[in-house]
């Protein structure tokens, strides 16, 4: 009985952890099956309770009444469509569109279409250009003007009617014919009125485009329906795609059977009587404000409600008022946006005191990002040294430059904004001037933006007229604002490549190599990619060339490759000379491709794929950006293994090497991009073609072109350790950059530390 005993305890201690989890499953159990039993009673009593059954609701579907979803449901569900080929019909190639937005059926947000004249296009229009037409996404003039000389960043669609009817008329299926399908909204104005683009923008983003809007300031007709509305042309208006689409086709009839003076008028009678839509001010939810002006009006004294919350102001009689509006605008705009900053910190502060970390956990400034942590000692941003003549931080490397440009500019715009908050803070008791920026520093943290730390020389006086010099640091952070995409160009992967080779006597050992990985990552995966090689003989060696030809080994491998692929053809150009400049070669190569060639300057170390060339053709686009890619290179693996295995796995192939920024020999450019910098490089330098020795074709798009220069890092470039023969016949500079590349490419730092370990353990035994 003991035994028995200590043998049931010994259970229910062990069985005592899971008794919480066997009670709570058989409460779920015995509860679902009380639910199950009452949920099927209850249909049972529905189903035979007498009479018929109850109709469904007015205007209900039979599905939804009897608790299935309705047809208007359906198009919420998810649905798989299979794929069906008719056998019977030829395969026809799917053509994808350019961008998946159009694939989508997405439309851009808002249209702008400002209604000038010949007295005022280069007045009030010119006006309307310079203050609001950048913020809005596309804006176009239209003018009744036959010839009329379009003002600097303007575009015009002139009609050739100056009749206010037919100008109006005309606009309208102008924007119908190229812009009906691409934009959701169309905001029609005036010249003569002033609008806030950001408060327009945000008007449309939360209206439904999915109703027949025709919004702006609702006027009554002179001797007309007291119902029915029109919008004023002078406060602009704004008109959904729905409403432009079912309208365009009355707009004949009402050019012919309705006469008005005023064009906004016959638009709204038009859309009245066809369409029964009457302009309003107010829909769901959003109010369309506006504000008349009244004559020798004084923006900058307006400070009603009214004025300050208008949308649209009209009328604008002169230029110099249209800018007055717009500072008074933008300054009413800036304090709004500082006052939510404000708002914003103290809601921050308030819920910071709240958490774990308390008031500790507030980062400076309230609301930004904190400091970047480094994780090692590789990862410290650095500070860059300066004062208000020098910076000591610049990008040729030099320890010392004079601060001009940007630089400048930023400085002296950092140290007015620093004295600028210190008297915003001890006003009216202390008034700070500057005298001296003693030391200056700065850096860029990716995680919030430019710091900044200020050591200043401040002269402080008193209400009394006490003044006294004291030094003050101050610190001082430019966030970064809000991320913008910048429009490129439309590119695609199915360019042509051009692959350029130059080659020397000292890159023999290389070319098989080189060879081979073009066979098998281009010829044999069909790439759209050709073959070029420049064969650079020195003068001794040309003069040899009948007897023996350096090259012959290179020429056997191209026979076999063109052997093999019989579609193929790799040419080959021949050069003498001492210094292979790079200019020089590629102005030969240039001469014999079309312009539109997309040139892949290659060096024989290149290992080529196709993960590379996709990334060439995208980021080489046409008279607008050139690419450089920085290549991975390997460390001496005599120095970083030391004899051990050499070997590494897929995961890790860049883990020994570094990405070689001295070298410029990899290049991704078009050829009509090359020869309109050439041709700028030539009118520079005349006939001094030593030049061109010290140059490189990065130099040449670098100083006479205004392209893009895009250099980034290139992890599908992978290249071998070699020691790289230098020409000291090229430029010092060239030739430095080349010694700089080998020293740096030998191994890291602490792979250079451990051989000189072994080796001083070895000399010292």
């Amino acid at each position: 009985a003991v035994a028995a005993a200590m043998r049931l305890g010994a259970f229910l201690s062990a069985l005592r952890p899971a008794l919480p989890l066997l009670l709570g499953l058989s409460l779920g159990c015995s509860l679902s099956l009380l639910r199950a039993s009452w949920s099927h009673g209850a249909a049972e009593e529905r189903c035979l309770a007498p009479g018929p059954p109850a109709p469904p609701a007015r205007g209900a579907p039979p599905e939804a009444a009897e608790g299935r979803p309705g047809p208007g449901h359906e198009d919420f569900r998810p649905r798989i469509v299979p794929y069906y080929r008719d056998p019977n019909k030829p395969y026809k190639k799917v053509l994808r569109t350019r961008y998946i937005q159009t694939e989508l059926g997405f439309h851009e947000r808002l249209f702008v279409a400002v209604l000038t004249s010949k007295a005022t296009l280069n007045t009030l229009a010119v006006a309307v250009n310079k203050t609001v037409a950048h913020h809005f996404p596309r804006l176009l003039y239209f003018t009744g003007l036959r010839s009329a000389k379009v003002p600097h960043g303007m575009v015009l669609v002139a009609h050739g009617d100056e009749r206010p009817i037919w100008l109006m008329y005309e606009t309208m299926n102008y924007i119908h014919q190229h812009f009906g399908s691409d934009y959701d909204w169309f905001y029609i104005m005036q010249d003569d009125t002033y609008a806030q683009a950001e408060q327009v923008k945000a008007l449309v983003t939360h209206l439904s485009i999915n109703q027949d809007v025709y919004l702006g300031r609702a006027e009554e007709f002179i001797g007309g329906d007291e119902q029915a509305r029109y919008c004023h042309g002078g406060f602009g208006y704004l008109l959904s795609r729905s409403l432009l689409l079912k309208l365009h086709p009355h707009l004949d009839s009402c050019r012919n059977e309705i006469l008005s003076v005023r064009p906004d008028e016959w638009l709204g009678r038009c859309i009245i009587d066809f369409l029964g839509i009457t302009c309003v001010s107010q829909l769901q939810g959003q109010h369309y404000r506006t504000y008349e002006l009244a004559k020798n009006t004084e923006p900058e004294k307006e400070e009603e409600e009214e004025f300050r919350a208008a949308l649209a102001v009209h009328p604008v009689s002169d230029m110099t008022l249209m800018y007055r509006l717009h500072k008074q605008f933008s300054r009413i705009q800036l304090d709004r946006v500082y006052q939510e900053i404000q708002d914003l910190q103290m809601q921050i502060r308030n819920l910071t005191a709240l958490t774990p970390a308390g008031e500790a956990g507030v980062t400076w400034p309230v609301g930004i990002n904190a400091p970047f942590l480094p994780k090692s000692r590789f990862e410290v941003i650095s500070w860059d040294y300066f004062t208000e003549q020098h910076l000591f931080s610049c990008p040729d490397g030099s320890p010392k430059c004079e601060l001009s440009g940007a630089s400048k500019a930023d400085v002296s715009e950092i140290i007015e904004s620093a004295v600028e908050h210190l008297n915003r803070r001890y006003q009216p008791l202390l008034r700070f001037s500057k005298r001296q920026l003693l030391n200056g520093y700065r850096r860029f943290d990716p995680t919030r933006g430019m710091e900044y730390t200020l050591d200043l020389l401040l002269e402080a006086a008193t209400q009394k007229g006490h003044s006294h010099v004291l030094a003050k640091r101050v610190s001082l952070v430019r966030p970064l604002s809000k991320v913008e995409i910048i429009p490129m160009p439309y590119v695609t992967e199915a360019t042509r490549v051009q692959l350029v080779l130059p080659l020397t006597v000292q890159d023999l050992d290389f070319v098989a190599n080189f060879l081979d990985m073009f066979a098998m990552n281009t010829l044999d995966t069909h790439d759209n990619a050709l073959l070029t090689l420049l064969f650079i003989y020195h003068p001794y060696d040309a003069q040899r060339v009948g007897q023996v030809d350096v090259f012959a080994g290179v020429k056997a491998m191209v026979g076999e490759l063109e052997k093999r692929y019989a579609e193929v053809k790799i040419p080959w150009i021949s050069v003498k000379t001492e210094v292979p400049s790079q200019v020089k070669l590629m102005d030969i190569v240039s001469k014999k491709h079309p312009v539109d060639t997309l040139f892949f300057l290659a060096s024989v170390w290149t290992e080529i794929n196709m993960e590379f060339l996709n990334r060439c053709r995208m980021n080489t686009i046409s008279n607008w950006q050139v690419f450089f890619p920085v290549h991975f290179q390997e460390f001496n693996p005599a120095l970083v293994y030391r004899g051990e295995q050499t070997a590494s796995s897929n995961t890790d192939f860049l883990r020994d090497g570094h990405f070689d920024r001295h070298s410029f020999a990899e290049a991704c450019f078009y050829n009509s991009d090359y020869m309109t910098a050439r041709t700028k490089l030539a009118a520079d330098i005349l006939d001094r073609d030593e030049v061109l020795e010290s140059m490189e074709v990065f130099d040449v798009f670098l100083h006479y072109s205004g392209l893009h220069l895009f250099r980034a890092v290139e992890p599908g470039l992978v290249q071998k350790y070699t020691l790289r023969s230098c020409n000291p016949r090229l430029s010092e500079e060239l030739y430095h950059r080349c010694v700089l590349s080998n020293l740096e490419g030998l191994a890291s730092r602490s792979h250079l530390a451990m051989a000189l370990f072994e080796q001083e353990q070895a000399n010292s035994t």
